[in-house]
C-alpha cells in the first residue's frame, strides 16, 4: 500500500430521531481510503470522528509496504496493532473501514467488480425497510412504512419502547399502513427488562402479528434474550449481533442460544473479513445472518454470507449515503443486487459535494 487518508463527515438527520434507548440529529461517518498501483479502495463506518484518528496514529504505518493482495493478512496485523488500544468497540470500527477500503483496492485493481472477487453465493439481497423512530407521528410512521410495502418492500420495522403506554397505537397504525400480508418487525434496542420484553413478545404476535422482535433487552443479556427465545410465541424470531465487534461477540451470542437470527454489522465488526467469519459461526450452529445497517457497502459482502436472511435497509443510512457516494443500488422488487459494471464495491465520494460536512 501506497497512501492512507481518513476523513469524517457528519451530516444532520432530515428530522429528529429516536429508538428505545438514544436520540440523535445527526449522522457521523469516517471514510477511509488506502492507495496502491494507481487504485484507491474506500471503505467506512459509523462512529465518531475518532475512529479516524485511530486510524492514523495507529494503522497507517502497519499498512504502507504491505501487499494489497493480503487483505486476510493485513487484517490479523491490523488486529495485533489494536490489542492495547482496545479491539472491541472503536478500534474494530477503524479495522472495518480499512478492511472495507483494503477488500475494494484489491477489486480495482484486479478490475473486477467486488463480488466477482469474493466467493459468493447469491446474485441478491433481500432487504427490510427499516425506521419508524420513536419521535415519528404516527401519520410519519405510517407513511414510511406504508411507502416501503408499496415501493415492493415485503418487510418493514420500527422502533418502540420508549414510550410503551404510546407503542398500542404506534403498532395498530404501522399494521393499518402495512396491511395484512407484509412482515411487521419491531426493534427495542434493549430498552426492556427480560420479563417485561418476554411480555410485550406475547402481546406483540398477539395483536400485531409481529414476526421479529430485535434487541428486546440488552444485546449483553444472553439470558434474557434466551428467555424471550425460549419462551416467546411460536413465528416471533429474536434477533441481536448489531454491537459484535469481534468474533467472540457473536460466538457468545450463538452459544448462548441467544438468536434466531444472527445479526452482523460490516462497518463494526472487522469489516468483510470479520462478517465472513461471524458468517461461518452462524452456519455452524444452524442460525441465518442479516445485514445490520450501511446498505450502500454491504450488498457486495453479504452476497458471501452462506445463510443469509436479509439487509436492513436503515432509513438514515440509505439517505446519508446517497448523499456521500456516487454509485448506490436502489431497491427493486424488495432487493438489492450489485453493480457488476463497476469495479470493486462501485462506490465513489462525492468530493465536490462532502466538503460542506467534513468534521
Amino acid at each position: 500500500m501506497e497512501g492512507v487518508a481518513a476523513s469524517a463527515f457528519t451530516v444532520p438527520t432530515d428530522a429528529p430521531e429516536s429508538d428505545g434507548t438514544f436520540e440523535w440529529d445527526a449522522t457521523t461517518v469516517v471514510v477511509v481510503e488506502v492507495g496502491a498501483a494507481g487504485r484507491r479502495g474506500l471503505g467506512y463506518t459509523y462512529g465518531p470522528r475518532a475512529i479516524g484518528a485511530l486510524v492514523d496514529e495507529l494503522l497507517t504505518d502497519e499498512l504502507l509496504g504491505r501487499d494489497a493482495f493480503d487483505v486476510p493478512g493485513a487484517w490479523l496485523a491490523l488486529g495485533a496493532t489494536l490489542r492495547n488500544a482496545g479491539r472491541p468497540g472503536i478500534g474494530s470500527m477503524a479495522l472495518a473501514a480499512v478492511d472495507i477500503a483494503l477488500w475494494d483496492l484489491k477489486a480495482r485493481i484486479l478490475d473486477l467488480p467486488l463480488a466477482k472477487v469474493l466467493d459468493v453465493l447469491h446474485e441478491e439481497v433481500p432487504v427490510y425497510g427499516s425506521g419508524g423512530f420513536t419521535s415519528y407521528t404516527n401519520q410519519r410512521l405510517a407513511e414510511q412504512l406504508g411507502g416501503w410495502v408499496a415501493a415492493g418492500i415485503p418487510r418493514v420495522k420500527m422502533k418502540l419502547g420508549r414510550d410503551p403506554e404510546a407503542d398500542p397505537a404506534r403498532l395498530d397504525a404501522a399494521r393499518a399502513a402495512i396491511g395484512d400480508d407484509a412482515e411487521l418487525y419491531v426493534d427495542a434496542n434493549g430498552a426492556f427488562e427480560a420479563e417485561e420484553a418476554l411480555a410485550w413478545a406475547h402481546r406483540l404476535r398477539r395483536g400485531w402479528d409481529v414476526s421479529w422482535f430485535e434487541e428486546p433487552v440488552s444485546s449483553a443479556d444472553f439470558a434474557g434474550l434466551r428467555l424471550v427465545r425460549e419462551q416467546g410465541p411460536v413465528g416471533l424470531d429474536v434477533a441481536a449481533g448489531e454491537y459484535g465487534y469481534v468474533l467472540a461477540d457473536f460466538r457468545n451470542l450463538l452459544e448462548a442460544g441467544a438468536v434466531d437470527c444472527l445479526q452482523a454489522d460490516v462497518t463494526r465488526c472487522g469489516g468483510i473479513t470479520g462478517l465472513l467469519q461471524a458468517s461461518a459461526l452462524a452456519s455452524a450452529h444452524g442460525i441465518d445472518l442479516s445485514g445490520h445497517c450501511a446498505p450502500a457497502v454491504s450488498v457486495s459482502a453479504l452476497l458471501a454470507v452462506q445463510r443469509l436472511r436479509h439487509l436492513e435497509w436503515f432509513h438514515d443510512h440509505v439517505r446519508l449515503e446517497a448523499l456521500l457516494f456516487e454509485g448506490v443500488r436502489e431497491v427493486h422488487d424488495g432487493v438489492v443486487r450489485p453493480d457488476l459494471s463497476r469495479p470493486g464495491h462501485g462506490l465513489e465520494l462525492k468530493r465536490a459535494d462532502v466538503a460542506r460536512w467534513a468534521a
